[in-house]
């Protein structure tokens, strides 16, 4: 491989205008193609084959009034008066006579409709309108969100004294968008790169080649946008990494790019060594960051597989980026790029931080070991108790349209009513609907957890009957879903009694059924990046105990991180430091998307840390491997590891809902893994292992493919490239040669 990414370089180097001019085209077509066709993002969850999915299906078909989309007027009678007095409940009914002329309403449900239960207060002070909508909460506009605004205050208007908000599932959309908090954590990755690269030139390329590749990923997203449904998240997921990686992967060959034109290399030879030495390890580094996010699929959800896959690409364009554009930036920059020759003094090696780091870490290896992994093992411990959910109305920031309502009718009607289930029985054999369904609504109305049944009815066709239940607790509680399990229950007994089949199914039952299904998908996510890690660090670094000790080092950062997520977001504490109002559960898919992300960049930092250890065992550093290896590494990663956490951190302040604690949790286990896992335990594992660390039992170094990763071996080979000269002497050196003509062995062994 590092044999292609040379001559890939070379050609880049002097193909330069051609290559960046290349790459100008694509973002260039990218953003007519946007402008043009760009769709727009989906936020709906589904999760095919679950029963609730399956009874929803159904239910838009048997039942469409009930699972359409909607928005919520809800009035607030004045002081003293009722909501369903004459001359309010007339108010109320003309205004929706209004809003129902509009073409985008397809009806509405007045708070008086004798069918349905429940939308008025049970004190009268507070009557809801539902006004169902035509397409879905994402091609629901903003204009037309205003129009309903507008109702909402005619009405307040009409009712001297009343309040009125509009509220409801069609308000609670809130775009992911970037704003200057973010362009800061760029700032610091620049002053970053400035400090460890010493060139304003040198540190502009990482930066403007991350920019260019976080530009084009963003524009592809919302291309394919018009082709298939995606999460809004995908495209601030997709942003944060791109900058993250690009910056970093950039950083790793300019590096030393930078440190063999100090050693005197030319221009062009030294670029092309840089992308296939350096870039080898980006190459690396960039795969496994890929084959996590694509391994995002194996919880079945298409939206997370999306996710998984569109971020995956983002990853991609920034290492195509790094291995093609980078070498011709070089180019152009040439000789600006070169280290000008120092007068000062360089410390002594003894002097250096990262020597006195590695020392003090190693000199008690025992010691550093039992400290971080009690350390983290404490800080992971609240984790047992993460508290997820997916996004509704009652986690919205406080003050917007949809939570003002949501609070108004939990208070009012209870919070049950914000998380409604809707069971479906199917009836197209019965000759007695009616029965059916007034006895399923006077079963579920005597089960603990169920306030009311608003509505038990057949549909017009008499196949399908619908039972919407109204729980006494919220949609995102951990006891609506013991409600759910507990419906779901008694579907044999209902089969046997009224010889129906039943389904739980409605929005919160679907949320409830993506959320169960990422938590069971944990597991195997789990088993499968830590089996690639161990598989994948056993052909680069030809060990068993590495691999192993990188994999448990895994668990422990990101164990970590799952804990403090769960302190700040889910309990609360130190909530203030990350602009969070209140305590709220976290993004079901958050422990997966972290799990895929955090592996990927944990094996980057591994690799470029324990292959210089690596390397100096080889060459004969039996003693003091650990510490060497990691002093001619620790630089760079620890500019690296800076750089990602600037780069989540800063998407943590302004970030909304779903994308914060996302980001909070990728920048703390970005900083635990690299500084107290790899840059810590690492050295201490290692150095307590001794030669042992690279034990590899002989049958399966005979099978294992070699992958050089640091490109050490064309490295070697352009170093002899010129051997032997005119004024040397020739020799050759063999091992294990044998000779052998027919049958006859000449030698052996030699």
């Amino acid at each position: 491989m590092s044999s292609t990414l040379y001559r890939i370089a070379r050609a880049c180097f002097h193909a330069r205008k051609r290559v960046l001019a290349a790459w100008l085209l694509v973002i260039l077509a990218l953003g007519v193609g946007k402008v043009t066709l760009g769709g727009t993002f989906d936020d709906a969850f589904s999760i095919p084959g679950a029963s609730s999915q399956v009874g929803l299906d159904q239910l838009k078909m048997t039942f469409p009034e009930a699972s359409d989309s909607s928005a919520v007027l809800l009035l607030i009678a004045p002081e003293g008066a009722r909501a369903d007095d004459p001359a309010i409940r007339k108010a109320v009914e003309d205004e929706l006579t209004v809003i129902g002329g509009y073409p985008w309403v397809k009806g509405t449900v007045s708070p008086y409709n004798e069918y349905v239960k429940g939308m008025v207060s049970d004190d009268g002070r507070a009557a809801y309108a539902r006004v169902r909508v035509a397409g879905s909460v994402s091609t629901f506009t903003d204009a037309q969100r205003e129009a309903l605004m507008e109702k909402a205050a005619e009405l307040q208007r009409a009712v001297p004294g009343s309040d009125v908000h509009a509220g409801g599932e069609v308000f609670s959309v809130n775009m992911p968008h970037v704003s200057g908090v973010e362009a800061i954590g760029v700032g610091v990755a620049l002053l970053v790169l400035i400090a460890v690269l010493g060139s304003l030139w040198a540190a502009s390329i990482p930066l403007l080649a991350a920019l260019l590749g976080a530009g084009q990923s963003i524009l592809l997203i919302y291309l394919a946008a018009t082709l298939v449904s995606i999460n809004s998240t995908t495209m601030m997921l997709a942003l944060m990494l791109a900058l993250a990686v690009g910056i970093d992967y950039s950083l790793f060959i300019v590096s030393r790019h930078r440190d063999q034109l100090a050693r005197g290399l030319e221009v062009e030879e030294s670029a092309a060594r840089a992308t296939a030495t350096a870039g080898s390890a980006v190459v690396f580094a960039g795969l496994t960051v890929i084959i996590a996010l694509v391994g995002l699929s194996v919880a079945q959800i298409p939206f997370l597989a999306t996710m998984g896959i569109f971020a995956a690409v983002s990853v991609a364009i920034e290492v195509a980026l790094a291995l093609t554009l980078l070498p011709a930036m070089l180019g152009f920059l040439g000789e600006r790029l070169r280290p000008k020759a120092s007068g000062r003094v360089r410390k002594a090696r003894g002097n250096d931080p990262s020597r006195w780091w590695v020392g003090v870490v190693t000199r008690r290896p025992i010691i550093t070991i039992l400290v971080v992994v009690a350390a983290l093992g404490a800080l992971a411990f609240p984790a047992k108790d993460l508290w997820m959910a997916l996004p509704n109305s009652g986690r919205a920031t406080p003050g917007a349209a949809d939570r003002v309502t949501f609070d108004l009718m939990s208070e009012h009607y209870g919070v049950g009513v914000n998380g409604p289930l809707v069971i479906t029985a199917q009836i197209v054999e019965s000759t007695d609907p009616l029965t059916i369904t007034k006895g399923l609504q006077a079963d579920i109305e005597a089960m603990p957890g169920v306030k009311q049944v608003a509505v038990s009815t057949p549909n017009k066709n008499a196949d399908t009957a619908m039972v919407q239940i109204v729980p006494t607790t919220g949609p995102d509680d951990p006891a609506t879903s013991d409600l759910v399990q507990r419906l779901r229950d008694r579907a044999p007994e209902w089969k046997n009694h009224y010889g129906v089949d039943t389904s739980v199914t409605g929005f919160t039952a679907i949320a409830i059924d993506v959320s169960s299904r990422l938590a069971g998908a944990l597991l195997p996510f789990g088993i499968f990046v830590v089996g690639l890690s161990l598989v994948l660090l056993t052909v680069v670094f030809r060990s068993i105990w590495v691999p192993v000790k990188a994999a448990l080092g895994y668990l422990l950062s990101v164990g970590g991180a799952f804990g403090a997520v769960t302190l700040v977001f889910n309990k609360g504490i130190g909530r203030q430091f990350v602009n969070l109002p209140e305590a709220v559960p976290v993004i079901s898919f958050l422990p997966i998307v972290l799990m895929g992300i955090q592996f990927g960049l944990a094996m980057d930092y591994e690799v470029f840390l324990t292959s210089r250890m690596r390397e100096e065992f080889v060459h004969g550093n039996t003693t003091s491997a650990v510490e060497d290896g990691f002093v001619h590494s620790a630089k760079v990663v620890v500019a690296a590891a800076v750089i990602m956490f600037a780069v989540f951190a800063f998407f943590v302040p302004a970030g909304e809902g779903v994308i914060k604690p996302i980001a909070f949790g990728l920048a703390l286990g970005v900083a635990l893994d690299a500084f107290l896992i790899r840059m810590t335990l690492g050295p201490a594992v290692m150095k307590l292992l001794g030669p042992r660390a690279w034990w590899l039992p002989a049958w399966l170094e005979k099978r294992l493919p070699v992958m050089d990763v640091e490109g050490e071996g064309l490295a070697h080979q352009l170093s002899l490239a010129d051997w032997p000269t005119p004024d040397a002497a020739g020799a050759v050196h063999v091992e294990d040669l044998a000779a052998a003509y027919e049958d006859r062995v000449l030698f052996d062994g030699l």
